[in-house]
């Protein structure tokens, strides 16, 4: 459900921050034909509203390198530890994304390594010490595509 108090010009500049992130507001209020002031007037509102939370420089893995991508889901065999294993997986610069998930897996997060022995001194210098865990790995071979999400107000 769309956040009721977004109107169609937050819409509209969403939009094109999640196309180009970098994209001046002057250039937005042309756009829109709005001033620079209303633009910055309503990017502040959503960042208030908690609707856009920053901005980020993406970095390719590959060429600082990091080759590796892999996906742990991991098995609590104490469901109470949940917060102390998540504490610990902040500690571990390689894990970028950390998530709490229905189905086979209680947490599932993404890393990425400068290779396959990387990984492998992660999971067993860092990982299988965690407290009352299992893992599962796997490794993506490829990032074929990521993407924003679709900005509509419907």
């Amino acid at each position: 459900m769309a956040n009721s108090q977004l109107d169609s010009l937050d819409y509209r500049i969403l939009k094109m921050l999640s196309q180009n992130a970098r994209k001046p507001y002057l250039e937005i209020a042309r756009e829109c034909n709005v001033s620079g002031a209303a633009v910055h007037q309503h990017i502040q509102k959503m960042y208030s509203l908690g609707v856009m939370k920053g901005s980020e420089t993406l970095i390719e893995p590959s060429s600082v390198g990091y080759d590796t991508c892999a996906y742990i889901g991991f098995f609590l065999t104490d469901p109470s530890k949940f917060d102390e294993v998540v504490e610990q997986l902040k500690e571990i610069p390689e894990v970028v994304e950390c998530h709490f998930t229905t189905g086979k897996y209680d947490i599932f997060i993404k890393l990425y390594a400068h290779n396959n022995s990387h990984l492998l001194q992660i999971i067993h210098d860092k990982l299988q010490n965690l407290v009352s865990v299992r893992t599962e790995s796997l490794i993506s071979f490829k990032e074929v595509f990521k993407r924003q999400i679709p900005i509509s107000e419907e």
